[in-house]
């Protein structure tokens, strides 16, 4: 069967997806992957066709700019992109089916693959890879930007997201996508959040022990594990360099504030100060070294990318955004997580972790080097932590999420 895969989103986003299509080539399957431009060389080194969606430079445009990682101000730069985005994809998607049929999986942000399965009749396979654009009365998602909101009954915290999608989110892109509809002949959307899934087959990659299913979820959505896929990133192992600072000495503290930040100088800067106040080593992760203050002392290293998989599970803790990836990555290696979140499902993300008991939060504020310090001794002396992070590595190690996703694509084909 011809696969056709759509998403948007930086490497959390896209490498569930690049891996999916690795798996599905290795079960016989054509493959093609759309995706933002820089995720080309991941795909031609995993053996996969791939299509960019926008340049280079735009996808540098849209991490620079100065909203994106703000809580509530965030969410315009990134429709708009997402909005640029949709007829190319629509496009994509339409060669992909004219020339050889099939079955497309895509992103709910991936507009135009949405449109596609209106126009065309094509089956469609919508994967959200965290819980946080899930809609529920029962439990609602927390918003960013909304401290206070957390404490709210579910239903005021669902209703607090419909008025998000009337007075923001729809505001902003339907205007431009139910143009483009009008012009395939068809009738506009009036809700985008309860468009952009498909009506046949919705596939939610997060086990049910980190989301609990609800009773008012889609009945076309079908609950996996989490799809592992940091092999398919920047480097498939160890740089030499990380693997000898790791063997000489303690298991440091790992930060990390998401592939995509621009911004991260403060956080950096704290960790720094909070490493020096804990006694601890450290290790930086960030794509670029103009996010790290200065000189660094030999007890901390800074590295641009390293896999999760093969570092985590050497480390003592894990400081970071809250990037549903780097999430699933820590729970599977059972160090416990302080995450400072940052916009979009972070805020989420935070209070699964406290709900699991394997992690704590503190606002951009509240991480200073004293309180970041008191709530890591905390998580590294507790028993009760080091008891459930085990238990959550122990869970992850029994799924399959990646397979589990290709049965469910496998599944949709046949239906």
């Amino acid at each position: 069967m011809q696969v056709s895969l759509v998403t948007l989103g930086s490497h959390g986003d896209v490498l569930p997806f690049l891996a999916l299509a690795a798996a599905l080539k290795d079960r016989g399957h054509r493959v093609a992957l759309a995706a933002p431009a820089p995720f080309g060389d991941l795909a031609v080194r995993a053996g996969i066709d791939f299509h960019a969606l926008g340049t280079r430079a735009d996808y540098e445009r849209t991490l620079r700019h100065p909203n994106l990682w703000h809580p509530t101000r965030g969410v315009e730069p990134l429709l708009q992109t997402l909005s640029t985005a949709t007829e190319p994809v629509f496009a994509w998607v339409q060669a992909r089916w004219s020339a050889g049929g099939g079955i497309v999986v895509a992103s709910p942000n991936s507009l135009g693959a949405r449109i596609a399965q209106d126009k065309l009749g094509l089956p469609l396979v919508t994967v959200h890879v965290a819980p946080f654009l899930i809609e529920s009365r029962r439990e609602a998602p927390v918003l960013p930007g909304l401290a206070a909101a957390r404490r709210l009954p579910s239903r005021i915290r669902h209703w607090l997201g419909r008025g998000g999608d009337r007075y923001v989110i729809d505001p902003a892109v339907l205007p431009g996508l139910n143009a483009f509809r009008d012009s395939l002949g068809l009738p506009p959307v009036r809700r985008l959040r309860h468009w952009w899934n498909s009506p046949t087959r919705m596939v939610l990659t997060f086990p049910n022990w980190f989301a609990r299913p609800q009773a008012d979820w889609p009945e076309q959505a079908v609950q996996v594990g989490f799809p592992l896929a940091d092999r398919y990133g920047d480097r498939a192992a160890l740089d030499p360099e990380v693997a000898c600072f790791l063997d000489a000495g303690t298991p440091p503290i790992a930060f990390t504030y998401g592939s995509g930040m621009r911004q991260g100088r403060a956080f950096f800067e704290t960790a720094v100060a909070l490493c020096r106040r804990m006694g601890r080593r450290g290790i930086l992760l960030a794509p670029q070294a103009d996010q790290m203050p200065g000189a660094l002392p030999p007890e901390i290293l800074r590295v641009a990318y390293a896999p999760f998989s093969a570092l985590l599970p050497r480390c003592a803790a894990l400081v970071h955004h809250g990037g549903i990836g780097t999430v699933a990555q820590a729970l599977a290696a059972g160090i416990p997580q302080l995450l400072v979140p940052v916009a979009f499902d972070h805020f989420d993300e935070a209070v699964r972790l406290r709900r699991l008991g394997v992690g704590a939060e503190l606002s951009r504020r509240r991480f200073t080097p004293p309180r970041a310090a008191r709530v890591l001794e905390r998580l590294l002396g507790s028993p009760q932590v080091a008891q459930a992070c085990r238990e959550a590595a122990q869970l992850l190690a029994q799924e399959d999420g990646l397979n589990a996703t290709c049965d469910a694509v496998e599944q949709a084909m046949a239906a």
